[in-house]
């Protein structure tokens, strides 16, 4: 096959002569080059290891089947594991939309573009923002399973840890002389929660199990099981989800027997817990539960799962785990693992300690995290993942859509993890057919589907609440990037015309409806918004939210309008709707540059009561969005630049999830250093000792997009090219990454030593045409699907 190269030419040109092997190859018969490394690691390579029990439960491991989680302590005498399950929610299900909202939007879009911002904010609050407070759901705790025994308190040779490519979380320790083992893991194949308990000298292991929640009944069922029962309730609020767990005990040899609330072990030689649950929590229809016997069903998932020997439940857990997980290697130092606990090195790391290897852990727990919250079937991951353990969670652990419902989702393509996708399409398939057209239609008096800052469970749309956070109409709108995002990395066709075109066209109407002419320079700008939860000085002094033309949405608007485009032109759609967006495009304001060379959050170089805040809106079009870029936009590339550059001087990155996106910018920037210096500080101020991100106390996001934002620094694929290692820093000199995915249906492995790239393979999976940059040279070259091209370079300097 003859390979056609593209040499670009200029200042910084990096010349090298690359070696090119073409090896036809079944697409799922592994090459000899494919070998070199094997999934074998060390026990700390992909390890979470602690020397002590959890003494809180942000010390506690998490384990997960997407919709069943518990969070391990490992204590040696209470062993505490908290329960979870994703649809343990409690709220109100009958909220109503408000009608006619949109009646008052021609005057406060008069006020706005006089520049009477007062004014149009308390028209706003008065006519937009006046229905009832309706966002006091909260996802719930499914409970408690405290295991009690007495082993003295002489304890020695204790680890607690958590196996990242088995997941499963594990206790060793050694008291009178015997050796225990406790394993637990969270099974996807067998829907139930494995507890283990062994010993190395028969008849040691005797404990009491029990279950404990509020607003719940337990009671024995058979003289081995437990029944817990109840319905999710809080304060005022009474109509949660209805749920019933059981708990089953198996032992070899020894006795056991049930009373009240607990299950008791005697003399075993080994004995497994498992825990099934089931709740009537209905994504179709909401407001609808599902008609089923909870009991019945929990009661189902835990015999079937006893009808298995442990060994069995283990493989079925750790293959079908092993089957998403290994998927992607990251290896970022070919120097030893340091063997130290995980808290040790985290503590190391916040006094200026290098440990790539650790970056390699952080990046493959947020795989695992997404694995263990998100499976098909299941609900997406919310605010805390499924892992929280409180009745009122912070924020509820919500759906907040404005971008943090989105940012747990950015590693799921990138980082090989498509399947793990699907509960958000579901999600806002289900959001959009719901709410988001009837809140299109009877609130704003428009076409196709709208979302507001944040939902949940019952797709709430709120219509009330502060401006700056609670009027921001494109929750929608970003979501739809993701369902054509999920075709570009692979390529299916009927996915892309049953779904992610029905829901871009969706979207694009809202868009159509929404935008207005601006009075003095005629471009279409949409208002009126805020830009999510931030404020300006108006002329007058005052603060305010509420404005026209953010960048924010301008940008989302482009975005969505050319993915609708897009979508239609893959699928041969030409038609009256393609015509009119391709003509809103065409007038549609982009974001302005300010006098001082930043790039502007909104259409006026406002002053800034908070120019240090957690929102980067203005910069989507960087990342996640591919508005700028150094093709085609450089001088937006630049004000970006810039305008990054003065948040974080006046205190940006705050939150963890905010310094996660602070990864993804500096990495679409090509500035490795930058970069990793905020790797770097999301580790030192944002990760706790559990490795979950902080925001505080606890909010996943951060875990996710941190992630992403370590293979964003690995490969870019968002402007028709695969940029390999376009930030990588000088702390990663020697590595390599396998499996990562790129645009248009390739999966990507690249090694590289001494900062320069010495191979990669690119194994087509779509046969398109494929466009490879390194430094400044392009190769451009045609697939064929299931074939592996491997490229190598000489004179890399």
């Amino acid at each position: 096959m003859q390979f056609h190269f593209h040499h670009k030419t200029g200042p910084g040109l990096v010349a090298f002569g690359w070696l090119c092997a073409v090896f036809a190859l079944n697409a799922t018969r592994p090459s000899e080059a494919e070998s070199i490394e094997s999934f074998t690691c060390t026990d700390q390579m992909l390890m979470l290891w602690y020397r002590q029990p959890a003494t809180n439960w942000l010390e506690a491991l998490p384990v997960g089947n997407g919709r069943l989680g518990a969070m391990v302590f490992g204590g040696i005498n209470r062993e505490r594991i908290q329960l979870n399950e994703d649809s343990i929610w409690v709220g109100d299900t009958t909220r109503q939309i408000p009608t006619n909202a949109g009646a008052a939007l021609p005057e406060i879009r008069r006020l706005l573009f006089e520049g009477n911002y007062a004014q149009a904010e308390k028209l706003v609050r008065r006519r937009v923002l006046a229905g009832p407070r309706g966002d006091r759901t909260t996802y719930q705790t499914l409970g408690d399973l405290f295991i009690e025994t007495d082993l003295g308190n002489t304890v020695t040779q204790y680890r607690r840890e958590l196996d990242l490519d088995t997941a499963i979380a594990k206790t060793t320790f050694t008291a009178d002389g015997v050796e225990y083992t406790r394993e637990v893991f969270c099974s996807a194949p067998d829907q139930v929660l494995v507890a283990r308990f062994t010993a190395d000298k028969p008849g040691r292991i005797n404990f009491v199990a029990t279950l404990a929640r509020t607003n719940a009944v337990v009671a024995p069922h058979d003289n081995n099981c437990l029944l817990m029962t109840g319905q999710a309730a809080f304060g005022r609020l009474t109509n949660g989800v209805r749920f019933a767990v059981v708990l089953k005990a198996v032992s070899d040899n020894g006795h056991v027997t049930t009373q009240q609330n607990s299950i008791v072990v005697s003399n075993a030689n080994s004995a497994v817990l498992l825990l099934a649950a089931a709740t009537d929590y209905n994504l179709r229809n909401p407001d609808v539960p599902l008609r089923r016997d909870n009991t019945a069903a929990a009661l189902q998932q835990a015999r079937a799962a006893a009808k298995l020997s442990y060994q069995n439940l283990r493989r079925r857990s750790v293959t079908a785990h092993q089957r998403l997980f290994r998927r992607v290697k990251l290896k970022l130092s070919d120097g030893p693992v340091p063997e130290l606990p995980t808290d040790q090195r985290l503590e190391n790391i916040k006094h200026g300690v290098d440990d790539p290897h650790l970056v390699t852990l952080y990046f493959q727990f947020g795989r695992y995290l997404l694995i263990s919250s998100s499976r098909p079937g299941d609900l997406p991951a919310n605010l805390q993942g499924i892992w929280n353990e409180h009745m009122a969670a912070p924020w509820g652990a919500d759906y907040h859509i404005n971008i943090n419902l989105q940012m747990n989702y950015w590693p799921a393509e990138v980082c090989n993890l498509a399947e793990c996708h699907e509960p958000f399409f579901d999600f806002i398939e289900a959001f959009a057919a719901n709410t988001g057209r009837r809140a299109a239609r009877d609130f704003y008096g428009m076409h196709g589907f709208v979302a507001h800052y944040t939902t949940d469970p019952w797709l709430y749309f709120p219509t009330a609440g502060n401006p700056q956070w609670a009027l921001w109409q494109m929750g929608g709108a970003w979501c739809t990037r993701h369902f054509i995002e999920h075709y570009w990395f692979n390529g299916d066709k009927r996915f892309l015309r049953e779904r992610a075109y029905p829901i871009l066209r969706d979207a694009v109407q809202f868009l159509l409806d929404w935008l207005v002419e601006d009075p003095k320079s005629g471009a279409l700008v949409a208002g009126p918004s805020a830009s999510p939860e931030n404020t300006f000085f108006a002329p007058d002094g005052k603060r305010y939210s509420v404005s026209m033309g953010t960048a924010m949405d301008q940008e989302i608007v482009w975005d969505t309008f050319n993915n609708f485009i897009a979508a239609a032109k893959e699928l041969r759609i030409s038609n009256n709707l393609t015509h009119q967006v391709e003509l809103a495009l065409s007038k549609l304001a982009w974001p302005k540059i300010g006098p001082d060379g930043r790039l502007l959050e909104w259409a006026q170089p406002f002053d800034e009561p908070e120019p240090g805040h957690r929102h980067i809106s203005h910069l989507y079009g960087l990342h996640p969005g591919c508005q700028f870029t150094f093709r085609t936009t450089p001088e937006y590339m630049t004000a970006a630049r810039k305008s990054l550059e003065y948040r974080l001087a006046h205190g940006g990155g705050h939150t963890g999830w905010s310094r996660a996106w602070i990864i993804n910018f500096w990495a679409r920037l090509r500035d490795a250093e930058k970069a990793y210096e905020n790797v770097q500080l999301l580790l030192q101020k944002s990760t706790l000792p559990n490795m979950f991100d902080t925001h505080p106390p606890f909010q996943i996001d951060g875990n996710f997009g941190g992630t992403a934002g370590i293979a964003e620094m690995l490969i870019q694929s968002h402007d028709g090219q695969i940029t390999l290692l376009p930030a990588l820093p000088q702390a990663w000199r020697t590595g390599y990454f396998k499996g990562l995915r790129a645009r248009a249906g390739f999966e990507v492995s690249a090694w590289w030593r001494d900062g320069k790239l010495e191979r990669t393979q690119i194994k087509s999976l779509l046969g398109k045409h494929c466009s490879v940059r390194y430094g400044e040279v392009v190769k451009e070259f045609k697939t064929k699907p299931g074939r592996l091209y491997t490229l190598t370079g000489q004179n890399l300097d």
